[in-house]
């Protein structure tokens, strides 16, 4: 294979480089490939070998690197099989001269051009007036019809991408890492790759916020030893009282991802010392499937006889199964020295579920899986099924359901209904039927009556009542969290809307005529920007639901008439000039310290303030509605959906080597043991000691504890860093860190 290809196309080097990788992908998939398989993956990668020869990664390296990698994440992180592995190989060469679908199909068989054809659909898509990765996440939805295998390796080749970012340029690891975060590592845990969705969010955080993200790691690094001598501790009585019972098993300890860690110190408001869970001990038991629950319980028993559980962390999701397929029995104990440890017991069957999802649904074909996978691909179909007139809706949409815990309810007849937590009676009743959602009154849950937006419990029995003169209303989308729900609700309101709208136009038109009035294009744009509307649509809609009377506007068109006639051949006067030109735009300008994309000029820029960025922090550009620019911290809370659904919008910024005259305004919270004298501590060391001006300070105290917000302005990163170490100098300040809008 590698013969025929010219030298000066691939060093030696590179040529055994590929050999191996190719070599390595035969071995990982060699118990589960049949002798003609292998002759077909062989097929694959020459026609890839062939298709690649000529180009190369970001890092230099050969491109036929990537699919190669992308097969064998297939193989051995999601346990998939031949016909995987050889449309992994295939995903990019249809665009190759010479290699079409009808090609590979002829070459090898249906699902695998099907794979294909569903992988270079998703890649081939135009952005128009939609952000691509949206348009690309819905896209891919779609192809479960065709095979749900498209998605995984879409997972495959999106973590193979993240795994080699790190050669890709400071905007493109941005935007990548950002809609790795936003949708894949989501969608990766909703179908059950925990292992992946963890790379995912850790890869995605060592882009968007490498500081936190070293950080931890570093921490993670240094508290090893005294975390595995705990780990040892810990598990040496349960592992020689479940050899005593003759027990085949394997315990071992997982510490928890970076980005887990950094969510919980966020929730928790807490340092990384004070975080308890940073690990897990998981017990993997290798038991025949009619004892398995048995066997878990009986694990969990020992567990318990050594360490006292935490009843309310208790999950039992054995006996009922996550919507995905997930079967685990989890609680939380106090361990040695008074630590929280997270214990997790399962069998192998599930261990393979648990860490290959959806994929093991190909290899575990039983009852549970087999439901929970069906009717969530149900779910799925249904939303593509009424999908949004805006590709960012359908996703906002799909991913109230990828993280969401679940509640498992029961109709009036036993059934289990599984839902989001925090789902209500109206997810419910449109769960069943979509005339039973709009018809919903309330409902007997547990045989109390209860209204629509009542929140749903683990264990519920839930009855719906209904009333023939119900219908949807806006504020429902208040009440609910399913997709399915969301979608119904907006597709009735638009129906309705579309009724109104109609009628008003209608109405309007037959009285401008009774009038003598016309309404020129020029004067409808006018009306709109007054009542402050995107469309003739909705500016019809005001009219139909009787927001807005006719007589209303027939005096505005004879205004802007009026005005047009005496400005006609004249400089605008000042009222025209107020009417069309806005007199604020929003936009500040800010001092001229960022260079804002090298090819624009006298771009108006401010910062914006639900992140703060002050001098020295990583950020970009975000072009808001009003064409001004605002600038962003690239780990703020709003960067992985300004990333992903509008990169369109996104700009390049970096700041200038001076800030001399420049000034930023920042909060820091503060945590402490309150006593007399704290604030004048504080505000000494600020305007004192470090010569900063302390713009406010509030203080809460409690139980003989403070916390409170200060406002300090600061010229760059550096000085803030400083007033940070500062503050937490300080004696009964426990802690001081950066704090966002």
């Amino acid at each position: 294979m590698l013969d025929t290809i010219d030298k000066s196309i691939l060093t030696e080097r590179e040529r055994k480089d590929i050999l191996n990788k190719y070599r390595g992908l035969l071995r990982a998939c060699k118990k589960c490939i049949s002798t003609e398989d292998g002759k077909m993956i062989k097929t694959a990668f020459t026609i890839a070998l062939n298709a690649h020869m000529h180009k190369r990664r970001d890092s230099g390296d050969p491109y036929i690197y990537h699919p190669i990698a992308v097969a064998r994440i297939a193989v051995e992180e999601m346990g998939l099989g031949a016909t995987s592995i050889i449309a992994a190989l295939l995903h990019e060469t249809v665009t190759h001269k010479g290699n079409s679908l009808k090609d590979i199909e002829s070459s090898f068989d249906k699902p695998v051009r099907k794979i294909v054809e569903g992988l270079t659909k998703i890649s081939g898509i135009s952005a128009m007036n939609t952000s691509l990765q949206a348009e690309n996440f819905r896209k891919l939805f779609l192809t479960i019809s065709t095979d749900v295998r498209v998605i995984l390796l879409k997972l495959a080749d999106r973590l193979e991408n993240m795994r080699n970012l790190e050669h890709s340029s400071a905007e493109r690891q941005l935007q990548i890492a950002s809609e790795t975060f936003f949708l894949y590592a989501p969608l990766a845990h909703r179908l059950g790759l925990y292992n992946i969705k963890s790379e995912m969010e850790d890869l995605s955080m060592r882009y968007t916020n490498p500081d936190m993200y070293n950080k931890i790691r570093e921490k993670l690094r240094i508290t090893t030893q005294a975390r595995n001598r705990f780990i040892r501790e810990f598990i040496e009585p349960i592992k020689k009282e479940l050899k005593n019972q003759d027990f085949d098993f394997e315990i071992k300890g997982r510490t928890k991802s970076v980005f887990s860690i950094w969510n919980k110190m966020k929730r928790q408001q807490a340092e990384f010392e004070e975080v308890y869970d940073i690990f897990a001990i998981r017990i993997i038991l290798n038991s025949d499937l009619k004892s398995e629950k048995a066997d878990c319980w009986r694990v969990y028993s020992v567990v318990t006889d050594f360490y006292q559980p935490n009843t309310n962390r208790l999950r039992d999701w054995i006996s009922v199964p996550k919507s995905n397929g997930y079967e685990s029995l989890h609680t939380t104990v106090v361990g040695p020295g008074g630590k929280f440890v997270e214990v997790q017991i399962r069998t192998r069957r599930m261990d393979e579920i648990a860490e290959k999802g959806l994929a093991a649904h190909f290899k575990y074909k039983g009852e549970g899986v087999d439901k929970a996978f069906g009717d969530w691909l149900t779910h799925v179909r249904e939303v593509l099924e009424n999908p949004e007139p805006s590709a960012l809706e359908f996703v906002d949409n799909f991913k109230l359901n990828l993280y969401n815990e679940e509640v498992f309810v029961f109709t009036p007849n036993g059934d289990i209904k599984r839902f989001p937590a925090g789902a209500t009676v109206l997810d419910f009743a449109f769960d069943i039927h979509t005339d039973l959602g709009s018809r919903c009154v309330g409902a007997k849950v547990n045989g109390k009556n209860v209204p629509i937006k009542q929140v749903l419990r683990n264990g519920d029995q839930v009855s719906i009542l209904t009333s023939k003169t119900q219908n949807p209303k806006i504020d429902w989308l208040n009440w609910v969290v399913t997709a399915k729900a969301r979608t119904k609700i907006k597709q009735s309101l638009k129906e309705a809307r579309q009724v109104e709208s109609e009628a008003g136009k209608e109405l309007l038109n037959r009285r401008l005529k009774n009038w003598k009035i016309e309404l020129p294009d020029r004067i409808k744009t006018r009306l709109l920007k007054h009542y402050k509307v995107k469309t003739s649509f909705d500016f019809y809609y005001l009219i139909g639901s009787g927001r807005v009377e006719p007589a209303d506007i027939k005096e505005l068109i004879i205004s802007y008439e009026k005005r047009e006639r005496a400005v006609n051949g004249n400089a605008a006067t000042p009222a025209e000039t107020a009417d069309t030109v806005p007199s604020d735009t929003g936009i500040e300008k800010a001092p001229d310290i960022l260079i804002i994309d090298e090819n624009l000029n006298n771009i108006d820029y401010k910062f914006a303030p639900c992140c703060n960025p002050v001098f020295g922090d990583p950020v970009f550009g975000f072009v808001s509605v009003n064409g001004g620019i605002k600038i962003h911290r690239t780990s703020c809370p709003n960067a992985p959906s300004m990333l992903s659904r509008y990169d369109y919008r996104i700009v390049r910024a970096k700041w200038t080597s001076s800030t001399d005259s420049s000034f930023f305004q920042v909060m820091v919270r503060l945590q402490g043991i309150d006593e007399v004298g704290i604030i004048n501590k504080i505000s000494d060391m600020v305007t004192k000691n470090l010569k900063m001006t302390l713009r406010s300070i509030s203080i809460d105290t409690k139980d003989g504890m403070f916390e409170g917000v200060i406002r300090v302005v600061v010229k760059n990163k550096t000085q803030l860093d400083l007033l940070l170490h500062k503050l937490n100098s300080v004696k009964s300040v426990l802690k001081a860190t950066r704090l966002d809008n």
